[in-house]
């Protein structure tokens, strides 16, 4: 899941999407503008090990970039 903020710019998201989740880029735009307007959105459904490990990687990304973008993991 992603989660919305205040600061991660539109185009951060999108990448994000497009190089971690391998989103084309109607769909990262898709899923982002989803995570904009309802505050959260699925970037993705994966077993939890990958999962795990997508979330580590948008954190990382994140930091690098200064951006505050959070993502976490739920089981369906």
């Amino acid at each position: 899941l992603l989660h919305n903020d205040d600061y991660t710019t539109m185009e951060f998201v999108v990448f994000v999407l497009q190089s971690i989740f391998h989103r084309s880029e109607a769909e990262a735009v898709q899923v982002m503008l989803h995570v904009h307007r309802k505050g959260i959105g699925v970037a993705g459904v994966y077993t939890y090990e990958i999962a795990e490990t997508k979330v580590a990687q948008v954190h990382a990304l994140a930091r690098q970039n200064e951006y505050p973008l959070r993502a976490s993991l739920e089981e369906e």
